[in-house]
């Protein structure tokens, strides 16, 4: 008999986290669903259950919260003793999204704007690096500085910050050989986060992510997925595949 397995989604009390809870809990993946609000992620845990989907719990969290986040460990640990699965789902945006503009401006496509080349050069990036890089961009933002030395200028924390995590992701995939972290764009997938303007259905948009979290113990790591294809980290190659990617082209 395969040893149970249990997998953490954060965010998963709607959109594409709920949706990556029920493909995981289907394929017999103990999931414990987390959201910061309790009464929703319940609801969330209840409707997935009345859908006929067992594998399926509830814990709070907040990821902006270090007891939350300590309280969620304790508990995973002293409830399995071991977790198997953690999709970081949730985030916090940062920002004020106003429908119209956001519609208006195509949402979040941003894919011919330069970010910061040198968060994709692995090899001579640290941690204490991307710190620094982050710090840098939170000076000139402050200061007003952005266009001045070659910041994105639309909803550019939320950029950088999305380009530090692929490299977080790649260097923490170096320094824990026995861990398998990869990073995954689901798509533009049609939530409430995009006001119902994606491209793809949650269902689809969850398969990327789902993918990634089953991978063999002997998988990929250290990778960056445009939904479930491979693709590249560089802002420049990545522009180009997704113009592929889009066209139909093969990838």
């Amino acid at each position: 008999m395969a040893e149970q397995r249990y997998a953490i989604v954060t965010g998963g009390n709607r959109g594409t986290g709920l949706e990556i809870c029920r493909q995981l809990a289907s394929k017999g993946i103990e999931v414990i669903l987390t959201s910061r609000n309790q009464s929703r992620g319940e609801e969330a845990v209840k409707k997935l259950k009345d859908s006929g989907v067992s594998y399926v719990d509830f814990h709070q969290l907040d990821i902006t919260d270090p007891s939350s986040i300590t309280s969620l460990a304790e508990f995973v640990q002293t409830r399995f003793g071991k977790l198997d699965i953690l999709v970081n789902n949730a985030a916090e945006s940062g920002i004020i999204i106003h429908e119209k503009e956001f519609v208006a401006g195509g949402g979040f496509w941003f894919h011919n704007e330069k970010l910061i080349e040198e968060l994709q050069d692995i090899e001579h990036l640290t941690e204490e690096r991307i710190d620094e890089i982050i710090q840098w961009f939170l000076s000139d933002f402050k200061a007003g500085k952005l266009q001045e030395n070659g910041w994105p200028l639309t909803v550019s924390a939320y950029k950088v910050s999305k380009a530090a995590i692929n490299a977080y992701t790649r260097l923490t995939a170096r320094k824990y050989e026995n861990i398998l972290v990869n990073c995954v764009h689901p798509g533009y997938v049609i939530t409430d986060m995009t006001f119902q303007t994606g491209a793809i259905t949650v269902e689809e948009g969850a398969k990327g992510p789902v993918l990634a979290a089953l991978l063999p113990d002997n998988g990929p790591s250290g990778l960056y997925f445009h939904e479930t294809h491979i693709a590249p980290f560089s802002p420049t190659e990545y522009a180009s595949f997704v113009k592929a990617f889009y066209e139909g082209k093969s990838i």
